[in-house]
């Protein structure tokens, strides 16, 4: 097999993990290929893209911060994404050589959460961004509510509400919690290099569950105040593992060894 390889893009990306994983799971399998993260600057993603279609050896790229809503301008949108989640974390080189952009955030959100019955229960999401869109629109999908986002601008958070058919409400950043069953941050917030998400989680009830998305660090404030409260929790790798592996499959043609998730999340620091 020719050498393949893939990337993650993003602005910042070198806190990113993916390579690790991507890299892990590519030994195990001896496939001759690699994945590496690539910086990439919101002016010069489509010099990127056009780069990369010229070489026949990249198989796609994972998209991050900030590049989920306007990568769509540059692949096609064969699953209409855009009018459904309206963000991408993946741009694939299909067979017959065209460039698709395609989601595997919502699983990757989803899995981790799969057998809790959260029908018309109460969820919190902190953010608006794409990651938000992703998991907005998972919610929609289980039926859950009423959902209230937090977000420095409540109008865009308002809007996504209303994109997802969600009821619910959109508050500043800083309002105090309502009594969510699930409580998802989406945002940069937490993440090393950003600012802290300062949120007060005495309003959850006992049975809630705390989720962030941010995976670097690990331990983020918001997971240490949940654990100190002995709320139930889902830490960043468990989404970041699972949309890894939906990618994986897509980008090199065969499932990841998911039977090797705890020798992985040891390599993670996890």
């Amino acid at each position: 097999m020719t050498h393949i390889y893939a990337e993650v893009i993003g602005d910042p990306i070198a806190h990113s993990k993916s390579p690790l994983i991507h890299g892990f799971w590519l030994k195990a399998l001896g496939i001759d290929g690699d994945y590496r993260a690539m910086h990439v600057a919101p002016d010069g993603l489509g010099d990127y893209f056009a780069a990369r279609r010229a070489d026949p050896a990249w198989r796609g790229c994972n998209i991050t911060i900030p590049h989920k809503l306007t990568a769509l301008d540059h692949v096609e949108d064969r699953g209409g994404v855009r009018g459904t989640i309206g963000a991408i974390n993946l741009a694939l080189v299909v067979e017959d050589g065209a460039l698709i952009g395609t989601n595997t955030d919502v699983g990757g959100f989803y899995a981790p959460i799969a057998d809790l019955d959260l029908a018309d229960a109460p969820v919190t999401v902190i953010g608006a961004g794409g990651a938000a869109r992703a998991v907005l629109f998972a919610l929609s999908r289980i039926g859950v509510g009423p959902v209230t986002v937090l977000n420095r601008n409540v109008l865009k958070a308002a809007a996504l509400l209303s994109t997802f058919g969600l009821k619910g409400q959109a508050l500043p950043l800083g309002a105090p919690l309502p009594a969510a069953s699930l409580l998802v941050n989406t945002s940069a917030l937490g993440m090393a290099g950003q600012p802290p998400l300062v949120v007060d989680l005495s309003p959850l009830p006992e049975h809630a569950l705390v989720y962030d998305l941010v995976y670097a660090p690990l331990e983020t404030p918001l997971l240490a105040a949940a654990r100190a409260r002995d709320l139930d929790t889902v830490d960043g790798l468990e989404m970041l593992i699972g949309q890894a592996a939906l990618a994986f499959e897509l980008l090199f043609g065969t499932a990841p060894p998911r039977e090797r998730d705890d020798e992985l999340r040891a390599l993670l620091g996890g």
